[in-house]
């Protein structure tokens, strides 16, 4: 028995050397330690061995299997290398050939001044807060000091779901839930950017769906010349240094007294062109105090808080900052024209 063993591993060892590929290699694997192979009936031998025999049988063939195991992996390792190396040689890169250009995407504008607003406030402190675009009339009108009845909850400017819940009109209700949330009343400082809704004919100047970045202070003693020097360093992060701003009393329901704010064109430098109309002045964001009614509706006594607020449009800025004609180029996908604004942009 022992010289059959023998003789086995005399046969494998040479049948190794002589093999000369992995698939080869692979089938004499199979046949001589697959269930049908002579190793393996080797093993149904035993059965008629004595004790003795079958210790020193048993032995025998498990070093058997151990050495050949160990010459089919050795020999494995030999071939793969040498068919590597034959693959090599066969399969040569010409470094001269033109490369395959790949496409490369850019930053959407509006998500460039996004961005740029929301690295500018957090710098100064602020948090960056977002809430549900599908929203409640309590938090996107009443918090806001716009009761029933109101021009501005007319179904034809909202999109209404049911009686009470619609898709926001503006991000102000993100203010209030902030507000509301905020139970030990400390200091707010927040912007609140996302997407709004409202019912409009879509043309060069206006959509249906459009971008809102607002802004909400409030503490003790926050003044309306705060307010003003923080819109003086919006205006110069995002138009350059040498902008100025002008304030204008307008109306809001939510803030009292409210603003309109101008920001001296930086095409003309205030000299009057087209783009100002002939002003000197472009309208960029409306501001203003935070009205006593919207603090009162959402926990805060009027009368030892004070605040401000104001909402800018990524649109209608990014228009201005890059020369864009036509709000709809923001949305139509139009690889021309990202194309073209990443070309300018540096691919940035």
């Amino acid at each position: 028995m022992i010289e059959k063993i023998n003789g086995l591993k005399e046969e494998i060892q040479k049948k190794c050397q002589i093999v000369s590929s992995t698939k080869e290699l692979n089938d004499l694997r199979v046949e001589y330690l697959g269930k049908k192979g002579p190793i393996q009936g080797l093993s149904s031998m035993m059965g008629s061995l004595t004790i003795e025999e079958k210790k020193e049988f048993g032995r025998s063939l498990n070093e058997l299997k151990t050495e050949v195991n160990h010459w089919i992996e050795e020999r494995k390792h030999e071939l793969e290398k040498k068919e590597l190396e034959e693959r090599l040689e066969k399969e040569s890169i010409d470094i001269t050939l033109p490369s395959t250009e790949l496409k490369v995407g850019g930053v959407h504008p509006i998500t460039k001044i996004i961005d740029e607003v929301e690295e500018l406030f957090v710098s100064m402190g602020y948090d960056v807060v977002e809430g549900p675009e599908v929203e409640l009339d309590l938090y996107n009108f009443e918090r806001l000091n716009l009761p029933k009845g109101h021009p501005a909850r007319d179904s034809q400017d909202s999109f209404y779901i049911t009686d009470e819940v619609l898709l926001r009109t503006q991000t102000s209700p993100v203010q209030a839930r902030t507000m509301e949330a905020n139970e030990e009343k400390k200091p707010i400082r927040v912007i609140c950017p996302g997407k709004t809704y409202r019912r409009d004919n879509d043309d060069a100047t206006h959509s249906h769906q459009f971008h809102q970045i607002e802004g909400l202070v409030v503490d003790e003693n926050i003044s309306l010349a705060d307010l003003k020097g923080t819109l003086e360093i919006l205006a110069k992060t995002m138009f350059g240094e040498e902008r100025e701003i002008r304030l204008r009393p307008s109306f809001f329901p939510f803030t009292e007294p409210s603003i309109e704010v101008d920001v001296s064109c930086f095409k003309c430098g205030g000299k009057g062109c087209s783009l100002c109309k002939g002003t000197g002045w472009i309208e960029i964001l409306g501001s203003g105090m935070v009205h006593p009614n919207v603090l009162k509706a959402n926990g805060y006594d009027p009368d030892k808080y004070t605040g401000f607020a104001f909402g800018i449009g990524p649109e209608r800025i990014a228009m201005l900052k890059y020369g864009i004609t036509d709000i709809r180029n923001f949305y139509t996908n139009d690889l021309r024209f990202l194309n073209d604004f990443n070309r300018v942009e540096g691919g940035k």
